[in-house]
């Protein structure tokens, strides 16, 4: 476990038949224990690397294969945790290092693991992923644990389907207006509407009366993937729907938490929540993360249809995000880093009939050579241009039949590493207007031609109209507010809302960014400093747009970077972070990591900013009561007046306030919504670095219901 990023792996190692590595198999379990508490965030569940490279597999026999087991140890010890090394116990260290030994398809013996261990890696190791790490594994380290006597693997895995039977009593079916118009009483998506405002009509909790906010019910939610975890429950007809991590879907009576149905859909304790679910009809959806499209009855959670998203002939694909329900179809793209790998089918955005799950149609994310915009891809062949997922669920625009979608950028991250040239890598880092019936490309409007350092423009778009136009608002991961014509993809204006430094100017007319000369001219090898890291100055938690005030309030990170690309050989078959990055914090900040800023529609301006060491964890959520809430890795939930930014409430919970909060009410009274997760890619990965002094346990994923106490 080097620092987030430190280890840049490559090539693939021949399995073969190897003896017995000297460690036991209680070493391995403990390690992944201390593994999940210190490592996972950085190096995700599965040890396939997200801030940090991948601890298991061929990119990791690659650059560890020919050291001995003891180099391992040695450099866990100095390094670990980032900012800390060695300050944990000797003999979590060793117990990491056959963890890691044994997720690399190691066999456990009788020998205990000792810092001395002068045994080479490859020759315990083949580097084959262990099974327990495959998806839709039975559990993580199965192999590890001590078999009962009788009593086989299928016996032990958790129970699948229904566990939990019930019925959703007098179910009103969900309509496309239904979807248009949304009954203020319900949440029926991520970020509340189509337009992505994140802001509810709902009046109740007021800046005068939100200090008498109660808890009034809460659930404890399944635990597992430390890689990811940002659940957005809906609610409708107060029932409230949520997705788990470890794939388990259940819905509750949204007034007293009392549970109605639980479907374990899965066989992957560690599979993320997605971010978001969908509801339409009588069915509920849901993106897993292997990007499969899954539909259940929303009466009883039973399972209606399961399609296979993409072809799986040449690599698996993952998703993070819901799809979005649209005309009868479920739209969705492909999940984060899921198409850094070289293959034949590039990224997509695809439609399924909500009915049977069959695809309708598929935009591709990637322009191929003679195609338009093939050729901003610097001449590469069509095999090696990867990357430009749309993990972030897109907004829609009914009046104009139009979904607006956010990419990521191209892989790998530095344009050095990838060989592209200085072109614009298209359709990486834009926003795409699709015809929603067709998925027709109607217009694209590039806002980081080029991107080199991890800064996508992949998350949501705000569609505002404001004295008679129609706008789309986006952010990034540079801190740029973009504010485009809706209609046509047009350039309107820009604000920088954190410090940055990767681009020297931004074309006042067509608002192209161009970057520093030393990020241009940059040679492998070299380190390059930017602000802001990849942690982003604008991250998956999403923006409201507070519509009484005609403003946005976004959740932004203040940290920086340097970042040292490596040569495209050292990532085997792709891959997304070829580069050593070491971060720090961002000048001008006083080691405020965490801000939240409202912004004017129609100027841009600032109106109002909070800042802090935590960075926020939650999207913002506003009301027409005046109040926007937003949570954060230090355990706070907080209630600001949307006005001023004035802090009106706070509660502190048992874990890191994290997903996307929602309001809503049964019987006429309002209740607010609020997840404590784990897991949370950079956001919370980079801050473990830059600001470890903030502690938080590595366990606590819940859902906790507030309201105004009845009057008397």
């Amino acid at each position: 476990m080097a620092a987030c990023g430190a280890m840049v792996v490559s090539q693939q190692s021949t399995a073969q038949q190897r003896p017995a590595a000297p460690y036991t198999a209680e070493q391995a379990m403990a390690g992944r224990s201390a593994y999940q508490a210190n490592c996972a965030v950085c190096h995700a569940q599965d040890l396939s690397g997200r801030e940090g490279p991948s601890l298991a597999g061929s990119n990791f026999m690659s650059q560890w294969g020919d050291r001995a087991v003891s180099d391992l140890i040695g450099l866990m010890r100095t390094t670990m945790p980032p900012g800390a090394g060695g300050s944990l116990p000797d003999q979590t260290y060793i117990n990491l290092a056959a963890f890691i030994l044994d997720a690399n398809s190691a066999r456990p013996g009788d020998r205990p693991l000792t810092v001395e261990s002068s045994v080479s890696i490859r020759s315990v190791a083949s580097g084959q992923r262990a099974a327990y790490l495959q998806p839709g594994a039975a559990a993580p380290a199965a192999a590890l644990q001590p078999q009962p006597a009788n009593q086989n693997n299928q016996d032990r895995q958790a129970p699948r389907g229904i566990t939990v039977a019930g019925e959703v009593k007098n179910y009103v079916p969900v309509t496309n207006a239904m979807l248009r118009n949304p009954d203020p009483a319900d949440w029926l998506m991520i970020r509340h509407d189509y337009k992505a405002t994140y802001y509810s009509p709902l009046n109740q909790i007021t800046a005068q009366n939100v200090g008498d906010l109660r808890l009034v019910w809460s659930w404890a939610m399944q635990e597992g993937a430390s890689n990811g975890n940002q659940p957005a429950p809906i609610v409708h007809n107060g029932v409230l729907y949520v997705n788990n991590a470890g794939m388990v879907l259940q819905a509750l009576d949204a007034k007293t938490g009392e549970l109605i149905w639980e479907n374990r859909y899965g066989s992957s304790p560690n599979a993320p929540a997605m971010r978001g679910i969908a509801i339409y009809d009588d069915k509920i959806f849901v993106g897993t993360g292997d990007a499969h499209m899954m539909a259940f009855d929303a009466r009883n959670g039973k399972l209606v249809w399961d399609t296979t998203m993409g072809d799986r002939s040449q690599g698996e694909y993952a998703n993070s995000s819901g799809p979005l329900a649209v005309n009868g179809r479920l739209i969705s793209g492909l999940g984060r880093d899921s198409c850094a790998t070289y293959r034949n089918e590039k990224c997509f955005i695809s439609a399924y009939d909500a009915q049977t799950g069959k695809e309708a149609w598929r935009f591709r994310t990637v322009a191929l050579d003679g195609e338009p915009g093939g050729d901003t891809w610097g001449g590469l062949p069509n095999t090696f241009r990867a990357g430009v997922e749309t993990w972030i669920t897109g907004s829609y625009d009914p009046d104009l039949n139009l979904t607006y979608w956010g990419t990521a950028q191209a892989k790998p991250w530095m344009r050095v590493s990838r060989g592209s040239g200085n072109g614009a890598t298209l359709y990486a880092n834009s926003t795409v207007a699709l015809n929603a019936d067709t998925g027709k490309l109607v217009w694209y409007h590039s806002h980081a031609p080029g991107e080199t350092l991890d800064l996508d423009e992949v998350f949501e778009r705000v569609l505002v109209d404001d004295q008679g136009q129609s706008y789309v608002f986006s952010a990034g991961k540079a801190g740029i507010l973009w504010k485009l014509d809706r209609k046509t993809g047009k350039y309107i204006g820009h604000k920088e809302m954190v410090f940055q430094n990767v681009y020297d100017s931004i074309d006042p007319h067509t608002g192209e960014p161009h970057y520093r000369n030393d990020i241009v001219e940059q040679r492998l090898g070299e380190w390059v400093t930017a602000c802001p890291s990849t942690e982003g100055g604008k991250n998956w938690p999403s923006m409201t747009y507070y519509a009484p005030g005609n403003r946005l309030i976004i959740p932004l990170s203040q940290s920086c970077l340097e970042m040292n690309g490596q040569p495209i050989e050292k990532v085997v078959g792709g891959g997304s972070n070829a580069a050593l990055r070491r971060f720090f914090e961002m000048p001008g900040t006083n080691g405020n990591i965490g801000k939240l800023a409202a912004y004017d529609v129609r100027t841009m301006r600032e109106i109002w900013k909070y800042e802090q060491r935590a960075p926020f964890l939650t999207g913002v959520i506003s009301t027409a009561g005046g109040v926007a809430f937003a949570g954060d890795l230090d355990r706070m939930f907080r209630a600001f007046d949307a006005g001023t930014g004035r802090i009106l409430w706070e509660t502190r919970l048992p874990a890191a306030v994290q997903g996307f909060p929602l309001t809503f009410t049964v019987g006429g009274k309002q209740y607010l919504a609020v997840t404590t997760s784990n897991g949370g890619g950079s956001p919370r990965g980079v801050p473990a670095v830059v600001a470890a002094e903030l502690h938080y346990p590595a366990t606590g994923n819940a859902l906790y219901v507030f309201a105004l106490p009845d009057r008397r």
